[in-house]
């Protein structure tokens, strides 16, 4: 099982106005749509599962959005599992955690860098709280 390829197929960013008050963003990755689709490998086509996902960023109050809608070609083995994995899909909209669990870290990595990038673009906070450095207290002591 390998993750062949991401991308995005679409962003939408919007600041609405200035930012007042206490900031909250509400952050979303949702699985649209699980499909089979043919990739040439060499001579030879192979079936795969395409995810089509959104990703967004709402910004509380209503001041701002990130939408990144894309899609993940992922290689499930061989052409029985593939058509395992979208059938299990069309019936109850569920895949095994074997194949969730690196799908949705893969799009979450991307789409998170994504979007720290875009909301520096047009000053809106980041939409993951960045590490900060706090001072040390002065009773700690470094005793080595």
């Amino acid at each position: 099982m390998t993750i062949l390829g991401m991308n995005f197929t679409k962003i939408d960013v919007e600041k609405k106005g200035a930012m007042k008050g206490k900031v909250s963003i509400n952050n979303n990755v949702t699985i649209k749509e699980v499909s089979v689709i043919d990739i040439s490998m060499g001579s030879a086509k192979q079936k795969v599962l395409k995810f089509d996902f959104e990703f967004s960023s709402k910004y509380e109050p209503s001041f701002g959005h990130i939408n990144l809608l894309g899609d993940l070609v992922f290689m499930a083995g061989d052409e029985k599992k593939t058509k395992e994995l979208a059938d299990a899909w069309k019936k109850d909209k569920k895949m095994p955690p074997e194949v969730m669990t690196p799908v949705m870290n893969s799009i979450l990595s991307k789409s998170n860098m994504e979007a720290i990038v875009l909301s520096r673009e047009i000053n809106l906070p980041p939409p993951l709280p960045m590490p900060k450095i706090s001072g040390q207290n002065k009773d700690q002591q470094y005793i080595g």
